[in-house]
């Protein structure tokens, strides 16, 4: 079964949707416009719950089958935008300075509304659907706040599936793959404290800046001589701040950067070894290290048979030769990862065809991809949950 035809038939609407979303770009938990955008579209289409303000601005409608009793499967959709400055001068561009829909969130909420009006229409499916309009993915670990809030539990979801957009992958195609699909997001910090003094005479100091670069240096190790050469791990220092001027050895020096991962053995390898090493060089030169490591979004992991099911829905409405089922993991993270931990689901990246990357100024989301989005999600629901004899 191909693009579905009663979603292709709106396919304008749903791109002036789109559009208009693109158009009022909101930040992580400030989605309270495109929030009320989704509710009322909603509303019109006749669901039969509609939630607002779980996870602070989330919203989730619930739809219910008339194939029967059965379980509640949930779909979900970031709303948040990023603050980049838009360099196209598109006719829909962003009316916020500073702000744009860089990722294509404002797609993947369009698809899910687009999705939501035809089961709404239909409803030929057993159980409910729960439609997840999630803020502050980027950053803001709106997911979690949305799980926080009860998400699962109160509606009863038992598995839970996500789309992206992917920039340079063919347009229309899936691809995803079982276990990990993107990566974990840590942040370290490490403060280290000197003895400043006058850089003619240094022997006088405990320079914290020969300490900084011997980190920086040293931290590459982690991943050449520490993890096992067959899991990925990246370790990125990414800042280093000390000094003021040319004739003054500081007091502080401070280091910080990201990493990222796909096994949690190997992350917490990587915890421990930023702060030994850390440590231990500083101690050596006569310095001391302060090390934090922030642990941020966990890794995304499709559960091995919602991704079998996943892939199967993609053939149906992408046909076999446009689903690679072995994708490589991606070293990015996301925080749908948080709801993949409390039910089984999947995450797969819907080709977005040529065009900017994402998180690029020149980035605009591909509307021709907007029914195919659509379609997979309302199949997964059908096919998940096909009306009882």
């Amino acid at each position: 079964m191909p693009v579905i035809n009663r979603i292709a038939d709106f396919q304008s609407e749903l791109t002036e949707w789109r559009r208009h979303l693109h158009a009022h770009p909101e930040l992580q938990y400030d989605t309270v416009e495109t929030a009320a955008f989704v509710a009322d579209k909603l509303r019109a289409m006749g669901v039969d719950e509609l939630v607002e303000g779980i996870g602070r601005t989330g919203v989730v409608a619930v739809i219910e089958g008339e194939g029967g009793e059965g379980p509640t499967i949930g779909l979900r959709a970031d709303m948040d935008a990023l603050p980049i400055e838009e360099a196209r001068d598109l006719p829909y561009k962003s009316t916020k300075p500073g702000l744009m829909h860089a990722c294509g969130h404002d797609g993947h909420t369009t698809m899910l509304l687009g999705a939501a009006r035809y089961l709404a229409e239909t409803r030929r499916f057993s159980g409910r659907v729960a439609l997840i309009f999630q803020p502050a993915e980027e950053g803001g670990a709106g997911a979690k706040a949305m799980v926080d809030d009860g998400l699962m539990d109160r509606f009863g979801i038992e598995q839970v599936y996500a789309i992206h957009n992917m920039p340079g992958q063919v347009e229309g195609s899936f691809a995803l793959r079982p276990g990990p699909i993107m990566a974990a997001a840590d942040i370290f910090e490490i403060s280290l404290e000197g003895r400043g003094g006058h850089a003619a005479f240094p022997h006088e100091t405990a320079d914290p800046i020969i300490a900084a670069a011997q980190i920086a240096q040293a931290l590459q190790t982690i991943v050449s001589r520490n993890a096992d050469p067959m899991q990925a791990l990246v370790v990125s220092v990414t800042q280093i701040h000390a000094g003021t001027t040319d004739n003054v050895i500081p007091h502080s020096a401070w280091l910080g950067g990201t990493v990222r991962s796909l096994d949690e053995t190997v992350r917490s390898l990587a915890e421990t070894r930023i702060k030994e090493i850390a440590t231990g060089i500083a101690s050596a030169l006569g310095v001391t290290a302060d090390v934090t490591f922030d642990r941020g979004y966990p890794v995304t992991a499709n559960e091995i048979r919602a991704a079998g099911f996943a892939a199967d829905v993609a053939r149906d409405v992408a046909g076999a030769a446009a689903v690679d089922t072995e994708r490589m993991p991606e070293m990015g993270a996301e925080d749908f990862s948080y709801m993949l931990q409390e039910r089984p689901g999947a995450y797969v990246f819907l080709g977005q065809g040529d065009s900017a990357g994402l998180h690029h100024p020149n980035y605009d989301f591909n509307d021709e991809i907007i029914p195919t989005g659509a379609s997979y999600f309302a199949r997964l629901v059908e096919m998940a949950q096909p009306p009882r004899p």
